[in-house]
């Protein structure tokens, strides 16, 4: 049985104005940094066997201080990065309201099949995201691992591994807190769902 813990990274830069980053290389803000370093307090005693992260800066921010606090290295691996959004990197849903309306409208009917011009097809972003995650339960048998990701391609894996309708992840799971814990149970190809969304101190060492 292997656990896996995923986390979206700290605050970023384009949080205020909830602008899409997708891919785009933003910075964390003071508060996200702090956010990161509270999130080390809780690795320092959580039992992890590893730490892994996104390439993307925002993320690999997040994670180098838990790994630091659990004396693990940090692994990196790009298919753990969030959605391309393509024309939308960069915008608020109001600029996407005014730049192409219909696309937008398109999107909040079914976020997979009218996904963002130009942007990651969500299908195939959930595949290489879960595909990684199965590497890393592979690699890491009946041990407690941290992931840093994103909040899209963590709530596409999430319906994925537990069978959800994929198009419905942003009505199932409408948010990730911000180094938030989510936690879910890999065992003999079987995915059970332990904790979502969870502040850091709400969850015990283990």
């Amino acid at each position: 049985m292997t656990r896996l813990v995923l986390v979206r990274h700290g605050e970023t830069t384009w949080h205020a104005e909830n602008r899409y980053a997708g891919v785009t290389d933003v910075p964390l803000t003071p508060r996200g940094l702090d956010q990161a370093r509270r999130l080390a307090d809780w690795a320092r005693t959580a039992g992890l066997a590893a730490v892994w992260s996104s390439d993307l800066t925002r993320a690999r921010l997040t994670a180098e201080p838990c790994a630091e606090a659990a004396g693990l290295p940090l692994c990196i691996d790009e298919r753990l990065r969030e959605l391309n959004f393509g024309r939308a990197e960069g915008l608020t849903r109001a600029e996407m309201r005014q730049r192409f309306p219909e696309a937008l409208q398109a999107f909040h009917a079914d976020p997979v099949n009218g996904h963002l011009p130009g942007g990651e097809d969500p299908a195939a972003a959930a595949g290489r995201f879960t595909a990684c995650l199965n590497d890393i339960a592979r690699r890491h048998p009946d041990k407690r691992i941290l992931v840093i990701a994103h909040t899209t391609a963590i709530r596409l894996a999430l319906c994925t591994l537990l069978g959800l309708p994929l198009p419905g992840y942003r009505r199932l799971f409408p948010s990730v807190r911000n180094c938030a814990l989510t936690e879910i149970r890999v065992e003999d190809g079987d995915v059970a769902l332990l904790a979502f969304n969870t502040p850091t101190e709400s969850l015990q060492p283990r």
